[in-house]
């Protein structure tokens, strides 16, 4: 017994030994690498940059689009005959690409963020088999650090967000959103959620032109803007205000390069207000938002969507002139322009949510002005979003539009009467969203 229990032991020692050897010969296995680490510094979607303490966002959507009496994403037709020699239909797809990028310095957080976008868009009001116009644009290049913000952003003057409550370009309201602006700001958090901003902004941007004559070319003086903004958890509300220069070129005589004589320059201005109150009693998501504004010499202010109407039905014209200001015998007289936009938001549940929203503004030209130049437009329209899918959002938005007018131009009172004019517009669109 003694010598087979020797044995069982020295057996099982040689296994043990044996499989000592083995294992030391195969290789050892590696932990995993975590290629992709989750940045939660900033909200969801982050991750690090391998290699680096920097966190990225990638982001954006692509849309399919169909206008029916609109120009693209149901810009309001502004300039039509309503005939059949013009393609008031407008098709557009457009995509965007979102990069958001932030680190931590010794100044706060320095973020930089781009936004660029390609678009084919079939021409509206124009010969019909117009070729679609094919573009890249770029609505947002910033960078921001210790409240600093520098590039291209949305204007500081802005409140209302048409995208919150439809399709269309609401052209009473003050956002530019949508193609952005250029701006060097500087925003102070004064505690409890209350800011305040100021702002050089491009001045371009918000030109509506001068009957008479016409903006310098430049150089010019920037916008100067101005916020005191709140936001809490009932809602946000803001006052704003904005001096923009007019400054005219002056008119040559025939071969003249330069005008002997010009207005001298003056300054518009703007002031308006905004609230918006969160209503999670009537929905979860539900909101309704308000922004009114007043303006002279800087109407751009009162209707960043702004432009010089001209629409005939049959032989009836309405017309109504985009302009800051008139000049006569070297003298500016501003215009005066003031309007109001709302909108509220429902949601009926996951899947379903409708707005409804509307607009309203009067354009003043004063003694200056030609007979009867003074106008007045409305909207009111309203959105249905279906959502069947995660970030894939199907929506019908339909609105109805009105130019009121009494002015007479020569090219209109020899071949239609003067009359108020009006027209519906619609817009279906598919948009899938693939952001976090």
């Amino acid at each position: 017994m003694k010598m087979v229990k020797s044995l069982l032991l020295g057996t099982a020692a040689g296994l043990v030994a044996m499989t000592g050897a083995q294992a030391a010969d195969l290789p050892v296995k590696a932990k995993p690498v975590q290629y992709v680490k989750i940045c939660s510094l900033y909200g969801a979607g982050f991750y690090y940059i391998p290699g680096t303490d920097t966190c990225i966002k990638i982001g954006g959507w692509a849309r399919a689009e169909y206008n029916l009496n609109a120009g693209g994403s149901f810009n309001p037709i502004k300039s039509s005959i309503f005939d059949r020699t013009t393609a008031d239909n407008t098709i557009r797809a457009r995509a965007m690409v979102t990069f958001d990028v932030r680190s931590q310095t010794e100044y706060g957080t320095l973020r930089s963020y781009i936004a660029s976008g390609w678009n084919s868009t079939t021409t509206a009001t124009t010969a019909v088999n117009s070729p679609a116009s094919d573009g890249l644009y770029v609505p947002r290049a910033f960078i921001q650090l210790g409240g600093f913000t520098v590039g291209k952003a949305e204007s500081f003057y802005d409140f209302y967000v048409t995208p919150a409550y439809s399709n269309t370009t609401i052209v009473w309201g003050s956002d530019t959103g949508g193609g952005g602006d250029f701006v060097l700001a500087y925003t102070a958090q004064l505690g409890n959620g209350l800011s305040a901003t100021i702002s050089a902004e491009d001045g371009q941007a918000r030109q509506k032109g001068i009957i008479g004559d016409t903006y310098i070319a430049g150089p010019m003086l920037p916008d100067f803007v101005g916020n005191l903004r709140l936001d809490q958890a009932w809602g946000s509300a803001q006052i704003m205000g904005a001096v923009h220069q007019v400054a005219v070129r002056g008119t040559a005589a025939v071969g003249v390069p330069t005008a002997a004589t010009h207005a001298g320059d003056t300054y518009g201005w703007a002031i308006g207000g905004g609230l918006k109150f969160n209503l999670p009693m009537l929905g979860k998501g539900d909101n309704i938002s308000a922004e009114v504004n007043y303006a002279e010499g800087a109407i751009g202010y009162v209707g960043a969507g702004l432009g010089s109407f001209n629409i005939s039905h049959g032989g009836t014209t309405g017309v109504g002139n985009a302009s800051d200001a008139v000049v006569s015998a070297d003298t500016i007289q501003l215009t005066k322009a003031w309007g109001v936009v709302a909108g509220y938001s429902h949601t009926w549940n996951a899947n379903w949510k409708t707005s409804l929203y509307g607009a309203y503004g009067e354009v003043d030209y004063g003694s200056f002005s030609p007979a009867n130049a003074d106008w007045n437009y409305s909207q009111i329209g309203s959105r249905t979003v279906w959502t069947p899918v995660t970030n894939l959002d199907l929506s019908v938005d339909v609105m109805y539009q009105k130019l009121g007018t009494s002015q007479v131009t020569t090219a209109n009172v020899a071949t239609t009467t003067n009359s108020d004019q009006s027209a519906w517009q619609a817009i279906f669109r598919a948009q899938r969203n693939f952001w976090p």
